[in-house]
């Protein structure tokens, strides 16, 4: 009976102590619980697991120090050489003393994990999968493990290779638990950033939404887009950087750096990431202002990421960061993901720029170059007119135009500037470029800048959309600025860099373009004077006038009179649909006796009211509405009109009409040879002084 109840008790033991061991939820629990259960039993002293681990040589050692603090291990030697790689051939309890098991495994002592110890005991773990690895059980008081000490450990093992199989499968379900939510959120991640970076194809608006996602998701708080120019031998590249100094709070920079010598060449040539820490002392002097200034005296983890899409390298995506465990190895994973699908995206944004750039150019040319179709025959056929002045003009345009030098054409309004320019191109070289020609009288000193050089997007209100310069239109071929004069002298020094570099940076933009443009300048006044008097540059004047064209004005060449009234008389009529058979001699004759201040615009005009006035076949021009004094026997001479200087003492009504009767006479034309302010006798700022005074307005 007290043999049957001793049995029982037992037995109620053992179940509770199976239930006691299948309830740990850790190794950490379940080496603690059997620590309580051996010293309860006074078997040992210390208890340590050392289990196999399946995918590898290596194997995990539990433990716990004298301070009760557990201690985890892991390692190749135990495996390899330690008294646990016995148990792989032959699953049997060992037992050994001290001394002999450090003389024979004295890495153990090395490893420095076990406590003080007199004896040893390593116990097998098997389970329904296998073998797991072994428990070791030591203990200190210098008495042997006995058979009976062994039994007994060798029944509790069994119980604890059921319990460490249950942690173990816990765990790898967790860990695959794990694995699985990583992978889920890493696919959110992809879909969310592939869906924000590839809907847009805008460079500008790109880099930003990628900047904003990789913060939103891995709190990084520099990230940088590095796009090499598409010059193959070009060493330049594009910085587009955006920098988090406070939550959500971006600051955003674009810049040029010199890719020679950089990590970030060696990234694109390797295609490799890089991941390194930088120094404050050894950050590259090319690195962004902003980023200097956000990140100074702090070291830095950069991740460096190429950007490839088929067999093309566009860039790198740089992450820089002050917490360098923000790159494990789980977000390196998914950082290299986001660099292929941030390829895709610079690709197509890329590509979209150039199409949307080539189209802008398409636009501009056929905005600018509508009524500036070149001629197949180039030649003299528009210019009209023989006199041995003319002729002059003539030989200078021949002697110019196979050269690239830069002209000078200087002249009265009307005079015809703008054919010498069309000649001097079409007989040049570059007849079969375009020749883009800008007034820059007609065209408002603030917009002059963007018009003639470009802008960026967002350089300034209303630049909604990149947009080219004349300058790039006329790139291989010719510029032609009418009324150079009108520049303002603020914009004069950027003229004066292009006509000696060849090349210029847009508005709002920092990269330097290359042009090749030969420049014709045209003006009708005097730009010996604006130097004078500080309205426009000398070092700009001399590099225009490298090849000067005076074009005389009609009323010095007469003789070219009738040919340009019938020249003019059937060009107009035809574009009437008209027809005009004849033209009176006298008409020809009075005509050619004019002053004419407009000069062949003036004629023009005349000639077309004229053609418009006429109702049969012969030209009808009713000289008297021209408002000359009929008839004139000569040019009218320069110094038609008293001069003010010499006649101090008028009224200041008469004053008046003097100066209206000149200003009438040169159409306007205050200063230069020619100018009302010569035939005065006066200087051109006292006469615009005194117009003023007069309320007489400037023209």
């Amino acid at each position: 009976m007290q043999s049957a109840t001793m049995s029982t008790t037992k037995h109620k033991g053992l179940l509770e102590l199976t239930r006691t061991l299948l309830l740990q939820q850790t190794m950490t629990s379940l080496l603690e619980t059997l620590t309580q259960v051996i010293q309860t039993a006074g078997i040992a002293e210390a208890v340590t697991l050392v289990l196999f681990d399946n995918n590898s040589e290596r194997v995990s050692f539990y433990g716990i120090d004298p301070h009760h603090q557990p201690v985890s291990y892991e390692d190749e030697t135990l495996l390899a050489t330690g008294p646990v790689h016995a148990l792989l051939k032959n699953p049997k309890t060992q037992v050994w003393r001290s001394e002999a098991l450090h003389l024979r495994y004295p890495q153990l002592a090395a490893l420095n994990l076990y406590p003080a110890f007199t004896d040893y005991c390593l116990v097998p773990l098997l389970a329904s999968s296998g073998l797991l690895g072994g428990c070791e059980f030591t203990r200190q008081h210098a008495t042997p493990f006995s058979e009976e000490d062994k039994n007994g450990l060798y029944d509790l093992c069994t119980l604890a290779a059921i319990a460490v199989e249950q942690i173990q499968l816990r765990e790898n379900a967790l860990l695959q638990q794990s694995l699985l939510r990583h992978e889920r959120d890493d696919f959110r991640i992809l879909v969310d950033i592939t869906n924000a970076v590839l809907s847009k194809l805008d460079l500008d608006e790109l880099t930003g939404e990628i900047a904003k996602t990789i913060h939103h998701f891995f709190h990084i708080n520099a990230i940088s887009i590095v796009l090499c120019d598409a010059d193959k031998d070009s060493e330049q590249a594009s910085v587009y950087a955006t920098h988090y100094v406070q939550t959500h709070v971006a600051e955003r920079e674009q810049s040029r750096m010199s890719l020679d010598g950089s990590l970030e060449q060696q990234v694109m040539k390797n295609g490799e990431m890089l991941l390194t820490n930088v120094r404050a002392a050894e950050e590259p002097d090319d690195e962004s202002t902003l980023f200097q200034l956000l990140w100074r005296d702090q070291t830095k983890t950069l991740c460096i990421l190429p950007l490839r899409f088929g067999h093309k390298t566009l860039g790198v995506l740089k992450l820089a960061q002050c917490q360098p465990d923000n790159f494990n190895s789980a977000n390196l994973r998914v950082l290299q993901q986001i660099a292929e699908r941030i390829a895709i995206a610079v690709d197509n944004a890329l590509a979209y720029q150039e199409i949307k750039s080539l189209k802008e150019k398409l636009q501009h040319e056929n905005l600018y170059l509508t009524e500036q179709i070149n001629s197949n025959n180039p030649d003299f056929s528009d210019i009209v007119g023989r006199s041995s002045s003319m002729s002059a003009v003539l030989k200078q345009v021949e002697i110019v135009a196979k050269s690239d030098c830069s002209v000078l054409i200087l002249g009265e309004t009307g005079t015809g500037k703008e054919l010498i320019a069309r000649a001097i191109h079409n007989l040049g070289d570059r007849r079969d470029q375009r020749m883009v020609k800008m007034n820059c009288a007609a065209m408002p000193a603030g917009l002059m800048e963007s018009d003639l050089f470009g802008h960026e997007k967002g350089s300034f209100t209303g630049a909604t959309a990149q947009r080219m310069g004349r300058f790039e239109l006329a790139d291989k071929g010719t510029l032609f600025l009418d009324e150079v004069g009108e520049i303002p002298v603020e914009l004069q020094p950027k003229l004066l860099r292009i006509l000696q570099e060849q090349e210029f940076e847009r508005v709002g933009g920092n990269k330097l373009i290359s042009v090749d443009v030969r420049m014709i300048a045209a003006t009708n006044r005097d730009l010996r004077q604006m130097v004078a008097d500080k309205e426009f540059r000398s070092d700009l004047y001399y590099r225009l006038n490298v090849f000067p064209i005076v074009i005389p004005p009609l009323r010095e060449r007469p003789e070219d009179i009738p040919q340009l009234v019938k020249f003019l008389t059937y060009k107009i009529a035809k574009r009437m649909k008209r027809t005009i058979d004849s033209i009176p001699a006298e008409t020809l004759r009075l005509l050619s006796r004019m002053p004419w201040p407009g000069n062949v615009r003036e004629l023009e005009n005349v000639i077309e009211r004229a053609v418009l006035l006429t109702r049969g076949t012969v030209l009808d021009l009713q000289l008297p509405e021209l408002n000359y004094p009929l008839p004139v026997s000569q040019p009218v001479p320069v110094a038609s009109a008293p001069d003010i200087a010499s006649a101090p003492h008028l009224s200041e009504e008469d004053e008046r009409e003097r100066i209206l009767q000149v200003l009438k006479e040169t159409n306007g034309v205050v200063a230069g040879p020619r100018g009302a302010a010569q035939r005065l006798g006066l200087k051109r700022t006292t006469l615009l002084s005194r117009m003023k005074k007069l309320g007489i307005a400037a023209h």
